[in-house]
């Protein structure tokens, strides 16, 4: 935030408490003081201290106190002083700051405005006013990654995102847990899916190849404006939870993308069990094993063909007729006609589905 707000408060409360008063930031740099000259002066020795206790504590012959909501204090204030009327003034200095800091944050503070919408904390009606106050164009279209880590090391995934996309007046990244960071993107009015699932691609290279930390990224729709952020982080959250249960291997997955594992992701479990039980005969589906499911799917991967099948699976086209047969005689279907074929793939998907316990959102 600005030091203007910090400075302005300094100033007034100097004529109150007739010390020398001001704050320094986590590296111990004073970036307000009743002695506008001592402002970009630093005193290492303090920065340890504030990292060290969060409390009260005197260096120099000034009364420190920290502020801030991180586990490492944000800034602190000072007073001139160690005795107890000093550590009373640093004690209001720093809540009077901390106050003025989030009153700054809320009312300023770009980033904090955007993850607010994302995540659904802000009413309808606010949103548009608080997007004309920040000067957000109404007009430019956004986009949300979801990336989520999957394993790391000790170097931070956010540090890196945030350095892949440094202009923070158009992209904003945060962190919402442990291990799922939100890219808000800008694009371009139209921008197509392979372009945005590009853009993800390069950004889990980056983090595997160069920093050996993988994620898996969830890609929601562009919206325009920003209202209909938090739809577009839904989307990107149901498009990792619908990869995870369909597409195991996928590590970008786009909403768009999604097809029809998104209408059964959708579906209450009560209506797919009695949909598996309407198409196959009691267990008849458990009784296929490993070799029969691989051969079904490459019989459909290769669009029902029996000869392209055979080729690729390096056995004789009779062997695969036989195959099929079996299945047919197992379950009722005949997956060599389109009809058939169809029902087998979604009831094999909506068994996939049952079985994961996918969370919900």
């Amino acid at each position: 935030m600005s030091n203007r707000p910090f400075q302005g408060l300094v100033v007034q409360m100097h004529d109150t408490i007739h010390a020398a008063i001001g704050v320094v930031d986590e590296t111990a740099t004073i970036i307000a003081c009743s002695d506008p000259s001592r402002v970009g002066t630093t005193n290492e020795f303090v920065s340890m201290d504030m990292n060290e206790s969060g409390d009260l504590f005197i260096r120099d012959g000034y009364t420190y106190k920290p502020f801030g909501v991180r586990t490492t204090p944000d800034y602190a204030v000072f007073v001139e002083g160690t005795d107890e009327n000093a550590a009373k003034y640093a004690d209001i200095l720093a809540i009077a700051m901390s106050s003025i800091k989030q009153y700054y944050d809320e009312k300023y503070d770009r980033n904090n405005f955007i993850k607010n919408v994302v995540l659904d904390n802000v009413l309808p009606g606010d949103i548009v006013v608080k997007e004309r106050e920040l000067h957000f164009n109404a007009e430019i279209s956004r986009v949300v990654f979801l990336i989520r880590i999957v394993s790391a090391n000790d170097i931070s995934a956010y540090d890196v995102i945030q350095n892949l996309f440094p202009d923070k007046s158009k992209d904003f990244v945060f962190n919402i847990t442990e291990t799922d960071i939100v890219l808000v993107k800008e694009i371009k009015p139209i921008v197509e899916s392979k372009d945005l699932e590009k853009l993800a691609r390069s950004i889990a290279d980056t983090l595997s190849s160069e920093f050996y930390t993988r994620v898996n990224v969830g890609i929601g729709t562009s919206v325009v404006g920003v209202k209909d952020l938090a739809r577009s982080f839904k989307e990107a959250q149901t498009a990792l939870e619908v990869g995870k249960v369909f597409d195991t291997d996928k590590v970008i997955v786009s909403y768009d993308n999604l097809g029809i594992a998104r209408l059964i992701y959708h579906l209450p479990t009560t209506l797919c069990e009695t949909f598996l039980h309407e198409v196959f005969k009691r267990g008849s589906i458990e009784s296929l094993d490993h070799e029969t499911l691989f051969t079904i799917q490459r019989f459909f991967e290769n669009n029902l063909n029996v000869s392209e099948t055979s080729r690729k699976l390096f056995v004789h086209r009779n062997t695969l007729v036989y195959r099929l047969e079996k299945i047919k005689k197992l379950t009722g279907l005949d997956l060599r006609e389109f009809d058939h074929a169809i029902v087998f793939k979604i009831a094999l998907m909506v068994k996939k589905y049952l079985s994961s316990s996918p969370v919900k959102f």
